[in-house]
């Protein structure tokens, strides 16, 4: 079984922390994204950066993941094995071999997979008959697509067998999917009679599309709010005003308080994620940042500020 690097198709190096983990992720999610890559194995290629992200993005798995690396692949010295086999670190029951590679499933999901399975049946005719399996497959969608009433397109590949069992070349299936109103990150929408087909008689099994946002640029997402870092001047925090602000729905002016403060969330009311009923909140977070380099003009004037407010003291909680 190949051993993936989720270091090097992320691009980061081994002791990289969390945030530049995601920060590699979402630039790498955008550019292979199949809606937007011109790519031949963009598909792919976005399968393995989010089972990358899956994995070093996640501090259990992260550390199953490198005691693996670390011993060149294998489980460990001393495990009697030379190989991933049987190896199952944390719950990992609701993924499934569609989701991502062998080589995660035999560490992280032990090779599970929800199908129906294969009990054949006697119709009594001598003919075998059997639901066809369930199959999972990850949809990946931008923000701005939840905002959207348009329909988008899947692909996904379902195993093909005679009316005697015997495995078939697979098949591919599209179909336009609308996305559902509401819909959050994660979540598993069942599309009924649309995985693989039965033997003989037997029925359909389902498809199930697990929803994947992307990593947008500018917003995170916390259930169905969003939050942007907006970056202020200080003397934008100091006195106030009003500043541009991007939203998925176009840009807005926002009104900054005098005396704001770093870390200071604003609601935007309704300028969030769709939910079953009305919009969550979009929440600005500001950020003060200091200019580039100060000339003798500018430390002057700070200089002076500095002494009329000689008796603040931005540590006094530490005393």
């Amino acid at each position: 079984m190949e051993f993936k690097d989720y270091y090097k198709i992320l691009d980061v190096a081994e002791d990289a922390d969390l945030k530049a983990v995601k920060t590699a992720y979402r630039k790498l999610a955008r550019k292979y994204h199949p809606d937007v890559s011109e790519k031949k194995d963009a598909a792919e290629r976005f399968k393995e950066v989010a089972e990358a992200y899956e994995v070093l993005g996640d501090e259990k798995k992260r550390a199953e993941y490198d005691e693996i690396r670390r011993f060149g692949g294998q489980r460990g010295r001393g495990s009697g094995s030379g190989g991933f086999e049987g190896f199952s670190g944390g719950d990992s029951s609701h993924y499934s071999e569609q989701d991502f590679s062998d080589f995660f499933s035999s560490i992280f999901g032990g090779g599970r997979q929800r199908t129906s399975g294969f009990g054949f049946g006697d119709q009594g005719d001598g003919a075998f008959s059997t639901r066809g399996r369930d199959i999972e497959v990850d949809m990946p969608i931008f923000l701005e697509d939840v905002l959207s009433d348009e329909s988008k397109q899947i692909s996904y590949s379902l195993p093909h067998y005679d009316v005697s069992g015997q495995r078939l070349e697979d098949i591919t299936k599209t179909l336009k999917i609308k996305i559902p109103k509401g819909v959050a990150d994660g979540e598993r929408i069942r599309l009924k009679a649309q995985g693989a087909p039965g033997i003989g008689n037997g029925p359909a099994g389902d498809l199930y599309l697990r929803i994947r946002l992307v990593p947008h640029p500018l917003f995170d997402v916390e259930a169905h709010n969003l939050l942007i870092t907006l970056p202020l001047a200080p003397w934008e925090a100091a006195l106030g005003g009003k500043v541009t602000v991007p939203t998925l729905q176009g840009k807005i002016q926002l009104t900054i308080p005098a005396s704001s403060q770093s870390g200071q969330r604003l609601r935007i009311k309704g300028r969030g994620l769709p939910m079953k009923n009305g919009n969550g909140d979009l929440f600005a977070v500001l950020k003060i940042v200091m200019p580039d380099g100060t000339d003798d003009d500018s430390r002057k004037l700070w200089q002076q500020l500095a002494d009329r407010q000689s008796g603040f003291n931005p540590r006094q909680d530490w005393s």
